[in-house]
């Protein structure tokens, strides 16, 4: 039999978000190779926090989606935003999950973040079923919540930055999908020999080169137009107030702004694009991830923008994978690890995170420069040659069977520099 994976995660398809993708396209290259892979999560309501038509809240369901076992629970739904809601639903799905974890079969645990709440059900089943579990670091969670505001310095702050780092410690494995992650809790006590960053990537199978979709082109009303397309959660991380705003300043007679998906911050960034008069702007709901390319495809540009802190200089957003795999560049107001790679593979054009006059300027030069635009076209493809999901899916494959079959010697391949940069 192969290596039995027990993966614990609240997002997982039809769910689109970044999360979710990841899990589910590791977990079918897994079933691949041999591997039986059964994934704890809750029925689908992010982000707003609404069941998914089909699906309902029940105690335990279970079915089987590309050859893998899913296995949802009943959790408390909240949407995305609130922060004690939040917690509340994340805690629920943790000890949901944490008993229902007693009845599957594993030979290795995995527990994805940033909804850190899920690695405290990895570590209790690991106890408990004397199982290695590996600790799937996505975000700094709670630094992330600090870094938009959602959580003040206190007392219950620092209480579980210090669960936070109990987990890593006691993890067989920390995964974190960035090096500047890794380095991160390595300068806070973390064994750097227990770490083995495994990046975010495309599906180059689904994501690929192709013609704008007419018929979409036709619907969205952008014939001849230079489109700028964001499409993702649209949360208190993204900054896209910022974004309408400074988009309001550009020519409407040339550009349009495309954004699809859902999330917190949504009707504030409507009414804000409404307040400063932006009418080049379409809004859309969220699609199901087999329509994304389809949406990436009438784009001219990509655009990844997260809000000004140190924190966000340790993410590397998913999306800039998937546009560059479709020859998309990218418009990066993101500082840090995300930003080295755009420049490494010239796959884009970096401004800075918050500042409206390098935002009007970036997309500008965009626009105006052909020959430019094509070169970025060539290096986005390089990038996403180098981020082949499949390949870092085999990579993590090879990683948990090492483990599960006790062999340290295989793992814990962190360099503190930028790995893959």
């Amino acid at each position: 039999m192969g290596l039995r994976i027990l993966f614990i995660t609240d997002n997982f398809p039809p769910e689109v978000n970044a999360a979710a993708t990841r899990t589910y396209e590791h977990a079918i290259e897994w079933v691949k190779a041999g591997a039986h892979v059964t994934v704890l999560t809750c029925a689908p309501n992010f982000p707003r926090g609404k069941l998914y038509p089909g699906y309902r809240n029940r105690l335990y369901s279970r079915e089987t989606v590309e050859g893998i076992e899913v296995v949802r629970l009943w959790s408390y739904i909240a949407a995305n935003e609130g922060f004690f809601k939040r917690v509340v639903d994340y805690v629920s799905f943790a000890m949901t999950a944490g008993i229902a974890g007693l009845f599957q079969p594993a030979d290795v645990i995995v527990a994805t973040s940033p909804q850190f709440f899920t690695t405290w059900a990895g570590q209790f089943l690991s106890v408990v079923r004397r199982r290695p579990w590996v600790f799937e670091l996505r975000d700094l969670w709670p630094a992330s919540v600090v870094a938009v505001g959602a959580m003040k310095p206190g007392i219950a702050l620092r209480t579980i930055e210090r669960i936070e780092l109990f987990l890593y410690r006691h993890a067989a494995l920390v995964i974190p999908n960035t090096p500047a992650l890794g380095a991160d809790i390595v300068s806070r006590g973390v064994d750097p020999a227990k770490i083995h960053v495994i990046t975010n990537g495309a599906n180059l199978d689904a994501f690929r080169p192709r013609a704008k979709d007419p018929e979409l082109v036709r619907e969205l009303g952008v014939e001849g137009k230079f489109v700028v397309g964001y499409i993702g959660t649209h949360g208190m991380a993204h900054s896209l107030d910022f974004i309408v705003e400074a988009a309001s300043t550009l020519p409407p007679d040339r550009l349009h702004f495309l954004f699809v998906g859902d999330g917190a911050e949504k009707t504030n960034v409507i009414r804000r694009a409404s307040e400063v008069g932006l009418r080049n702007v379409t809004f859309v709901h969220p699609v199901q991830k087999e329509a994304v390319p389809a949406y990436i495809s009438v784009t001219d540009a990509s655009l990844v923008p997260l809000r000004r802190s140190d924190t966000f200089k340790t993410v590397i957003p998913s999306k800039i994978f998937e546009s560059a795999a479709m020859q998309k560049p990218i418009l990066l107001g993101v500082a840090g690890q995300a930003q080295e790679i755009v420049e490494k593979f010239d796959c884009g054009l970096c401004f800075r995170p918050e500042d409206a006059d390098d935002f009007r300027r970036t997309v500008l030069a965009l626009l105006d420069d052909g020959t430019r635009y094509r070169q970025l076209q060539e290096g986005c493809l390089n990038l996403a040659r180098a981020y082949d999901r499949k390949q870092l899916a085999a990579e993590m494959l090879e990683v948990l069977q090492s483990l599960a079959h006790g062999s340290p010697a295989r793992l814990g391949v962190f360099d503190d520099g930028p790995q893959g940069l």
